[in-house]
């Protein structure tokens, strides 16, 4: 998510070394051994060009992913005039979060609290929080004309939740990878979470913990994972699946408390009994993972006109909510006509295109500085590096004195 190298066209720029692990995904629309034969080939070339190669089907994924979280966004201030449009909402909070969770996940894998991994921890994770943490309170100040909003970096605002989570979560890798069952103990704590109010506010923990799993999902799973999903008969099953999820959305719509799909309080904060946290946890784990699976089993595999904008989709998501808050304070959404089918579907439309528009390389150049600074001068050299160019130098000057 945080990456900044990008696919142009159908040439694909090379990954960082965190992301190298998310090569060798086969497309179904070939047989297995002609993809084996293809992503040989390209293995050889990426080998011969000292180059690794950007897949797809995750910048597809990420992309579409954040697409969906901008249009949940966008629908909050107009969906309670409109049970279909809650109904959709409702299937659509269902897995976006999940997948682009999982994803994320499946980029963690390579985590190893190197020098190098937390530097770029901190520069692509960290330092976007402290920026936007502290940039929409004091657009919600300057903009709703509020100044009691308070500055909090304990206290994650709107969207910036997620930063603090996957800062959690990344640092924490090194033990799901070393526990025996990492998913059944990151269900445990999620449920555990959910019956206990007294976690309070601070850095988000609720929804920390209880969408935990999912990262925890993406760390285990192989390339080969989300091929089987990759298939015609999937693909034919997501259809009915995705129909009896709209089906059931709308029944539950008067029925369902639309917080259960933020996992952002505990049982008792929802007037539920607490017993009912730890069953909800596991029901929506599995309605989550078969629609993320149906998700996925539509993403593209192959370049698209939008595969480049997979990787500036942390733009994308941290930059709309400005747009879709400054909607919220300043009465957008209060048009009458927003509210009915053409104006939802306006809003969507319209929604769709602004985040498409911040994932793009201008935007992405303009805001670098607080998505994906530098900061070389704040970090100290990696001793094997330094030992590297020394090495260099060396041999360098050896082959200068060899050769006089």
């Amino acid at each position: 998510m945080t990456n900044s190298l990008r696919p142009h066209g159908h040439n694909r720029a090379p990954l960082p070394p965190a992301q190298s692990s998310a090569d060798g995904v086969p497309s179904p629309r070939s047989p297995q051994k002609q993809n084996q034969n293809q992503q040989a080939q390209a293995n050889s070339r990426a080998a011969s060009s000292g180059a690794k190669q950007r897949d797809a089907f995750f910048d597809n994924a990420k992309y579409l992913a954040i697409v969906l979280v901008a249009i949940g966004h966008a629908w909050e201030p107009i969906k309670g005039d409109s049970r279909i449009l809650e109904a959709v909402y409702t299937v659509v909070y269902t897995f976006h979060m999940p997948a682009f969770i999982i994803i994320s996940g499946f980029f963690s894998r390579s985590f190893d609290a190197s020098p190098s991994r937390l530097k770029r921890l901190i520069t692509g994770v960290a330092v976007p929080y402290i920026v936007f943490e502290t940039a929409y309170p004091l657009f919600k100040r300057w903009i709703d004309e509020d100044p009691s909003q308070d500055i909090s970096l304990l206290d994650p605002w709107y969207l910036t939740w997620f930063l603090c989570a996957l800062f959690i979560w990344r640092m924490t890798t090194p033990i799901w990878k070393t526990v025996r069952w990492p998913l059944p103990l990151a269900l445990g704590l999620a449920m555990a979470a959910t019956v206990t109010p007294e976690i309070g506010d601070d850095l988000d923990l609720q929804r920390v913990l209880q969408f935990l799993p999912y990262f925890v999902l993406g760390l285990i799973m192989k390339p080969e994972h989300f091929h089987m999903v990759r298939t015609r008969t999937v693909r034919i099953l997501s259809v009915p699946v995705g129909a009896v999820a709209l089906a059931f959305g709308w029944w539950a719509v008067p029925r369902m408390n639309t917080a259960w799909f933020y996992h952002r309080d505990a049982a008792q904060e929802l007037h539920a009994p607490w017993w009912s946290g730890p069953v909800m946890v596991l029901a929506m784990f599995g309605c989550s993972l078969l629609l993320t699976a149906c998700f996925f089993a539509w993403v593209p595999r192959r370049h698209m006109w939008f595969t480049a904008l997979g990787a500036g989709t942390l733009y994308g998501y941290l930059l709309h909510g400005f747009f879709v808050k400054a909607g919220d304070y300043q009465g957008w959404f209060d048009h009458a006509w927003l509210h009915r089918p053409l104006g939802e579907i306006f809003v969507t439309v319209c929604a769709a295109i602004g985040v498409t528009l911040l994932c793009t390389k201008p935007v992405q150049r303009v805001f670098r500085f607080a998505m994906e600074p530098r900061m070389d001068w704040a970090f100290k050299r990696d001793a094997a590096e330094v030992a590297r160019e020394r090495e260099k130098r060396e041999g360098a000057a050896a082959r200068e004195k060899v050769n006089a």
